[in-house]
């Protein structure tokens, strides 16, 4: 039952890997963008716990850790992305599956039998190779140190959903608080953001009346970039951004949903190996959507996560 929760997540954090790419092609603010996703799922888990009436406790309040790092691993997503090569991050971002096995193995002392750790590489072998199939080399690492953050968050976010299901926690109540938390966490980085926007502006203002041709270079470049970013266009506003990350939102409250019963009931590192394989869903879209064509490692490991998946069943 363990593998169906699972499944069901990896497909809803497809969709939302989907959405995220359609959406990064727009001129938007991504804080903005996330603080929408999480305020849906406050509201929807929320609303939800006023109707099923889930009890709080203790456990749930690992859920402002699941937050915390969830706001961790996203922020450092996308700061990779923009000052690295993508599909470096990307590969780093299919790695958690790694740090839970260990650390599930420290903490917990889970340990997977032949079969289940012959799938779990398996499947981790594929990823990797659709991630990495892009040029990377050790020439072109920009962006790897957020990468390996992001890796990290992801992973701890993995942990903490199942120690909250370890200590009796209900799914809605710890939900409620990681989302909350991350409302919170992304609201406070687009505010920076709009402040540190607003300071660039009135001091390149104040440069521009200044005449700063006559200043020193290096300052005169300073403002020449701060322009340069004040004059990216921002096509959305404030309400149509944050209207569609509450409508991304949707996939990511149901996937995380899905994915405490799974931890409840599975193996951690098999479950988090198998939400990892969301980057199919992804890569299928990107093959048949965006017409791209697949490279032989992607097939090839688009080949061995089925393969691995497989394994994994039989194990079963």
């Amino acid at each position: 039952m363990w593998f169906v929760f699972a499944a069901a997540s990896a497909v809803c954090f497809g969709l939302r890997g989907i959405l995220y790419q359609w959406t990064s092609q727009r001129p938007i603010d991504r804080n903005l963008l996330l603080l929408g996703v999480y305020l849906s799922g406050s509201i929807i888990a929320f609303t939800a716990n006023l109707i099923v009436g889930q009890p709080g406790s203790l456990g749930a309040w690992v859920g402002v850790l699941m937050g915390l790092f969830s706001f961790i691993s996203n922020a450092s997503m996308y700061r990779g992305f923009a000052v690295g090569k993508a599909s470096l991050v990307a590969m780093f971002t299919g790695l958690p599956p790694v740090v839970v096995v260990i650390a599930a193995y420290l903490v917990w002392g889970e340990k997977l039998s032949l079969w289940q750790s012959l799938s779990f590489v398996i499947i981790v072998l594929g990823l990797l190779l659709i991630r990495y199939s892009n040029d990377i080399s050790w020439r072109n690492l920009k962006g790897a140190g957020w990468g390996a953050l992001a890796m990290l968050g992801f992973g701890l976010t993995d942990l903490f959903s199942k120690q909250a299901t370890l200590l009796g926690a209900e799914i809605l109540p710890t939900l409620i608080a990681m989302y909350v938390t991350g409302t919170i966490l992304f609201g406070i980085a687009w505010l920076l953001n709009k402040r540190r926007l607003s300071v660039i502006q009135r001091e390149t203002a104040a440069a521009v009346e200044a005449n700063p041709s006559g200043k020193d270079p290096a300052e005169v470049s300073h403002f020449s970039q701060a322009a340069a970013e004040l004059n990216t266009p921002v096509l959305w506003s404030t309400a149509k951004t944050l209207l569609w990350g509450l409508v991304i939102g949707l996939t990511n409250i149901s996937g995380m949903m899905l994915v405490m019963p799974a931890f409840k009931l599975g193996v951690t590192g098999l479950v988090s190996a198998v939400i990892a394989m969301n980057v199919i869903l992804v890569l299928l879209y990107a093959r048949f959507g965006l017409k791209e064509r697949f490279s032989p490692l992607e097939t090839c490991g688009l080949s061995l996560a089925l393969i691995g998946i497989i394994v994994l069943r039989l194990a079963g």
